[in-house]
């Protein structure tokens, strides 16, 4: 039972520069608990090797390490050409669906209602923004005539941004069907949806999921102005949500991104769902080893704002230094984290809205732990309930979460503070248990005999949602 130096957690994406076991392993022992899938790009077969990898990782390093599927949802990109192009102000460029690759007259897009979505005097933003256009006219129905704003060099499958326009793709796509298959079939941790509009949209998605006789965690990625004006609904249909800033700083003003990260964090604790910051966070060290100080700041503030796991995308992907990148995050998190700037826990008191006897009992316990000095707070857990609602009142000791289930062990590395330990024993909270749990922490942990910790979780059994006790327990007595 190592705990880890840090309590936020780190979310690292695989691919091209980080697809391989020694990379893996490495992000993995430098802090990184979760490993993200994005299927935007790669085929199913290259994220079945990549599962694999972690999988062997895991094994190696004795850690619950979880997957979380990206889905690709309703996203336009650029087709798959065959070379940069460079796109230069004031020229002509139009738009065009397209499966070709080498292409001289048009930019080729994979979406094929683009000309019916648009017209003249919209806004077209590429690359995250990097890339402006103005649209001219529709030609011949199915090309769009724009004229750049201010241009960069084009890469293939770039993303492709039209702020203010509801695209008339479904919120989940067949292609996304086909992934959450994907996901169930390999038995992923969670689903990542993106562009979620509303409420309905993760209800779609649990709808489908549920014909497969499944049951994912979703995590709603809130990139577009109606999820922050849906927010609650949002949230209250999802395990967590991702403040993903790329998309969102471009279909809303980027000086709005910073309050609705707050407002978003915010619901999040409300609601004591999980929360994921994510885009650009260390975007610099995808060329150079070391992070920017505005990164660093950014990061830090993300997490002082109540951030569950901060997230790499670029970085760990495709970036040259991978690991370097986690080291990094793991470095900011840990100063931060002892800082004055963190309390000794968070008084949220009661939601109303939710079942208020667990919250009372882990509001109870994170003061408890505090009052008596305790070392550790031990939640016996089925499926993450508990431990999930103390994790989001900040206790700066250890919420160590002993499941029967070695997947409710990987889904709680998304949350603040957890520790997963899986554990099968009789949950029944006598004599013989207490010896157990003795055994284990004076074998396994630095802590002494007669020390106290905080025992929570739900008798005669472990039921989802009914937490109902609290101990104060002294080790080995």
């Amino acid at each position: 039972m190592k705990f880890r130096e840090i309590k936020t957690k780190i979310v690292a994406t695989l691919g091209p520069s980080s697809s391989n076991y020694n990379t893996i392993l490495n992000m993995a022992k430098s802090g990184a608990t979760i490993f993200r899938l994005n299927t935007s790009h790669g085929t199913p077969e290259d994220h079945i090797r990549k599962i694999d990898l972690i999988h062997e990782a895991a094994r190696e390093l004795n850690l619950y390490l979880g997957i979380l599927v990206d889905l690709q949802g309703p996203k336009i990109r650029v087709g798959a050409i065959s070379t940069p192009i460079p796109i230069k102000e004031g020229q002509i460029l139009n738009l065009k669906h397209s499966s070709e690759t080498t292409v001289s007259d048009f930019i080729p897009v994979d979406y094929k209602g683009i000309a019916n979505d648009v017209k003249a005097g919209d806004k077209i933003l590429l690359d995250d923004g990097k890339i402006g256009l103005e649209v001219l006219e529709i030609i011949n129905g199915d090309t769009v005539k724009t004229k750049v704003l201010y241009g960069e060099l084009l890469k293939p499958r770039k993303g492709i941004n039209i702020p203010g326009n509801q695209a008339s793709l479904p919120s989940v796509t067949e292609r996304d069907k086909e992934y959450i298959k994907f996901a169930v079939q390999n038995d992923a941790d969670f689903i990542a949806l993106s562009f979620v509009r509303s409420a309905e949209d993760i209800r779609v998605a649990k709808r489908y999921m549920q014909s497969l006789n499944a049951d994912i965690p979703i995590i709603a990625k809130i990139e577009k102005p109606q999820a922050v004006e849906n927010l609650k609904e949002i949230m209250e249909e999802s395990y967590g949500v991702m403040v993903a800033r790329g998309d969102l700083g471009i279909e809303m003003s980027p000086e709005q991104v910073p309050i609705a990260q707050k407002e978003i964090i915010k619901e999040a604790a409300r609601q004591r769902k999980t929360c994921i910051v994510a885009t650009q966070m260390l975007e610099s060290m995808i060329e150079e080893p070391i992070p920017t100080r505005a990164e660093t700041s950014d990061v830090a503030n993300a997490i002082l704002d109540g951030a569950d796991a901060v997230m790499l995308s670029g970085e760990t992907a495709a970036g040259k230094y991978p690991v370097k990148a986690v080291e990094m995050m793991h470095l900011i998190s840990k100063n931060i984290e002892t800082s004055d700037f963190c309390p000794a826990y968070l008084d949220l008191g009661v939601n109303d809205d939710y079942e208020i006897t667990p919250q009372a009992i882990a509001n109870a316990a994170c003061k408890m732990a505090h009052d008596l000095h305790a070392r550790a707070i031990f939640a016996f857990t089925h499926t993450g309930y508990t431990p999930r609602l103390l994790s989001k009142l900040k206790p700066q000791i250890p919420i160590v979460a002993l499941s029967d289930q070695s997947k409710t062990c990987r889904k709680l590395n998304l949350s603040w503070n957890i520790f997963p330990f899986f554990c099968d024993w009789d949950t029944v909270l006598d004599k013989e248990l207490l010896a157990k749990l003795d055994e284990l922490i004076l074998s396994k942990t630095d802590f002494q005999k007669d020390e106290r910790i905080i025992i929570i979780g739900s008798i005669p059994q472990l039921i989802t949602g009914r937490t109902n006790f609290i101990r104060v327990h002294r080790i080995g007595a």
